[in-house]
């Protein structure tokens, strides 16, 4: 794909199509149990590779992308807040689908479904693993077998996180686009019916509630043949898993003929060690994220989200057998201390330069 179509704007990426995805940090839940929704706790700087040409590893620059600064078992979720028109989102880990745990395709498939739709989908907090629940995306280094690469494939040579968006075939949008503009205005008829003395008249929606960071926070084609990987580069980082929590990835109601075939943008996310990133950039990377205990002894809000007219894709066997981090790395001895009831809160019913991308 040519350059153009990705870029960072703050610390989002900017994906063609109207797509805006943001990596938040949060709290890593324990690997035992099913939780809500952690807090969001800011968001990763986000740099291009190809603005560091002296300092980055050659194959990183072959693939282009971004990279981000994350310590070892830190969790992360992504935010899809800000999206502005559908679009059919692929999320790779180590260039395994994190929807449907098959290896990187080129275009959007079913059975399984290996996408997220949005704006539909509000964010994405971990592999699809269990019936109305995820496992939460936790950074670990390559080479010991913890990553969701590692236990699929047997193998971990790609790391990192990789996005690819689909739009709209042109009928489609034309129809969405049509509807959205019925849809506006008829709340406008509302609006003025009610201004002027009308009574009874359903009143707008309110906008949902945002957590902390932004958006609402707290997810067949045959698969392309792999390509030869270069080694992996010092300080490279995968994703793993930790604990589950309830989310749902929703199932996509429309046929599939309605998404083009051919991707609008894709980007290649390397994660780095703090040191690789301080070396690299010459920036001091974000410190690492405060504890579970001091999160909740403040009274911080956890998040609970439900959508009753969406549908939960069910997971699939290569996702739901990958086993969270701690049985690799052991157990941190983190004190958990569970949210309060009243803690957890209900959610709901200028773009930089353009980021290269290569070859991966």
């Amino acid at each position: 794909m040519a350059d153009g179509g990705v870029r960072i704007d703050g610390n989002s990426l900017l994906l063609a199509g109207g797509v805006r995805v943001r990596f938040i940090r949060t709290l890593r839940l324990p690997e035992t149990g099913t939780h809500a929704l952690p807090p969001g706790l800011g968001e990763f700087p986000l740099r291009r590779v190809e603005d560091h040409p002296e300092t980055v590893p050659a194959e990183w620059l072959a693939r282009g992308g971004v990279m981000l600064p994350v310590h070892l078992r830190e969790a992360m979720w992504l935010s899809f807040g800000g999206t502005t028109e559908p679009a059919a989102l692929q999320v790779g880990a180590g260039k395994v689908c994190a929807v449907s745990g098959k290896p990187w395709s080129p275009r959007p498939a079913r059975n399984p479904q290996n996408y997220v739709v949005l704006p539909r989908q509000p964010w994405l907090d971990g592999i699809n693993s269990g019936k109305g629940t995820v496992r939460q995306f936790v950074a670990v280094p390559l080479g010991l077998g913890a990553t969701v690469e590692g236990q699929v494939t047997g193998e971990e040579v790609w790391g990192g996180v990789q996005l690819q968006s689909f739009p709209l075939t042109d009928t489609a949008l034309r129809a969405w686009r049509e509807e959205q503009r019925r849809q506006a205005e008829e709340a406008a008829r509302r609006r003025t019916w009610m201004a002027s003395g009308g009574y009874g008249a359903p009143a707008p929606m309110a906008a949902p509630m945002a957590a902390p960071g932004g958006m609402p926070q707290p997810g067949g084609a045959m698969p392309a043949a792999p390509a030869a990987a270069p080694p992996r580069a010092s300080g490279a980082m995968g994703l793993g898993v930790g604990g589950s929590m309830r989310q749902e990835v929703y199932r996509d109601e429309r046929p599939l003929s309605d998404w083009s075939a051919t991707a609008s943008g894709r980007v290649f996310v390397h994660l780095v060690t703090p040191p690789e990133w301080r070396r690299i950039t010459g920036e001091a990377p974000p410190p690492s994220p405060v504890d579970r205990a001091a999160y909740t002894r403040a009274g911080l809000p956890w998040f609970d989200y439900y959508d009753q007219d969406a549908a939960d894709l069910d997971p699939t066997d290569e996702l739901g057998a990958v086993k969270p981090v701690g049985e690799w790395l052991g157990d941190d001895h983190t004190p958990w201390e569970p949210p309060a009831p009243g803690q957890v809160k209900p959610l709901g019913d200028a773009p930089g330069k353009p980021v290269g991308d290569g070859d991966w």
